[in-house]
């Protein structure tokens, strides 16, 4: 069964976690994050059409940390609390669903979870 992937607007996004989306060649929406000064970055991106996120954590030696490519998401979320910054992306596929958290702020974090239902 199809489900749409419910995403923020922009503005929402600007807000919560304090980025603003910008497009990329192929029409996903990117967003980027630099939460400290050791120079870890995350780059976050999603398209509403494929339903897929894929969110890329890099060392400042532009080592690959964490690199997370999943499609069929249907819901993400952005929210701003006590000085951290959260994506909160949740997938249903067939008989699995799951949640995956990502820490913006004060520090990168992120974790994954995927289950049959």
């Amino acid at each position: 069964m199809y489900r749409d992937f419910i995403v923020p607007d922009d503005e929402e996004v600007l807000d919560k976690i304090g980025e603003w989306p910008e497009t990329d060649e192929n029409g996903a929406r990117v967003i980027t994050c630099r939460p400290d000064d050791v120079g870890d970055v995350l780059t976050f991106s999603y398209e509403t059409l494929s339903r897929s996120v894929r969110a890329r954590w890099t060392k400042s030696n532009g080592e690959d940390v964490l690199d997370i490519y999943r499609e069929g998401a249907t819901r993400l979320t952005v929210s701003s609390a006590s000085q951290a910054r959260h994506i909160l992306i949740e997938f249903h596929m067939g008989e699995c669903a799951g949640v995956m958290e990502i820490q913006v702020s004060p520090s990168l974090s992120v974790r994954d979870r995927l289950l049959y239902v």
